[in-house]
């Protein structure tokens, strides 16, 4: 049960970017104290810097939804472009990239020609982790057409989960045992035994559920915060919600002002804000009228919790 203290906490939301179609991938390079982000059907990938407030930007031909910074590798990220994982060579303030590298690509097979690459992040050793899905359209996603893969040095894609209805957020226990995962299609939250070294997962099972907790639309993108709790975008709901992973237990409601919230990152100097990014697309003008701020990326500060630095993908 959640309270209204809970719900009424004194936590502050602060418009920090101008909206875009589907804002999603947060990461906060805590070296740079640089924020990137993507528009996945604006084809964008953009880098906001809190300290001058402004917003550098690309634009491609194919969704990108990811873009995380390669360790020990200036100016480079990985990023992905339709079903494709590539190596982007970018200054972070030229209006196009010094180059585009192509390393993998995925979901090949006959069917699946429309799929695109959803949601990534790298875990705590920087193997990358990513899944697909199929064409979502009027709000209904294509079942199953998705699957969830990682990325090693070997530069070898690894499908670990098939059948996925839209592959979603990710996030690592403290300890590196537990790894947390989304398909939104089935509106829970699972969790597997992860062996960090061996880069595999087994026995996945359901630490939380949305319907049963009484908790409104699908789960989206995820981060996890220095006291071992998931913090979890709510698509079509206008809410964060914070969970206890082991016990289940729904521990905070932060309601935003737009309803279809993508993902979450946590940032800042202090690693006490929680970067939040939203989508527009999909919404009628009588909900435009009602959420003007959607696809907007948002800082929430006040929250009374510090995160992790995003990780680098090491290559």
């Amino acid at each position: 049960m959640v309270t209204e203290s809970q719900k009424m906490a004194s936590y502050k939301i602060e418009k920090i970017t101008d909206p875009v179609r589907l804002g999603e991938g947060p990461h906060w390079d805590h070296d740079k104290k640089v924020l990137y982000f993507t528009d996945i059907e604006g084809c964008g990938v953009h880098k906001f810097d809190p300290a001058t407030k402004s917003l550098a930007s690309l634009t491609f031909q194919e969704p990108v939804s990811i873009i995380i910074p390669i360790a020990g590798q200036k100016d480079r990220f990985i990023i992905t472009l339709g079903r494709n994982v590539a190596i982007l060579t970018w200054d972070g303030v030229s209006k196009s990239p010094q180059n585009v590298e192509v390393l993998v690509s995925v979901d090949q097979e006959k069917g699946k020609e429309t799929n695109r690459i959803n949601d990534g992040k790298a875990d705590p050793s920087g193997r990358l982790w990513a899944g697909t899905m199929g064409p979502y359209k009027n709000n209904k996603v294509t079942p199953e057409r998705g699957m969830l893969f990682s990325l090693d040095k070997d530069r070898k894609a690894v499908t670990h989960v098939t059948k996925i209805g839209i592959a979603n957020g990710l996030a690592w226990s403290l300890d590196n045992k537990t790894m947390y995962y989304i398909d939104s299609a089935t509106r829970r939250v699972d969790a597997f035994d992860f062996d960090i070294k061996a880069g595999k997962i087994t026995n996945r099972r359901t630490i939380f559920d949305y319907p049963t907790n009484g908790v409104a639309g699908f789960p989206d993108g995820q981060a996890i915060d220095a006291d071992g709790n998931l913090w979890i975008a709510s698509y079509d709901a206008n809410l964060v919600i914070q969970v206890n992973p082991s016990t289940g237990k729904l521990l905070k409601r932060v309601e935003m002002p737009a309803p279809k919230i993508t993902s979450v990152a946590f940032g800042g100097e202090k690693l006490d804000e929680l970067f939040v990014t939203s989508a527009r697309d999909e919404l009628t003008d009588e909900q435009l009228r009602r959420w003007p701020l959607s696809g907007s990326t948002f800082r929430v500060t006040g929250l009374g919790v510090t995160g992790l630095p995003g990780q680098p993908v090491s290559l």
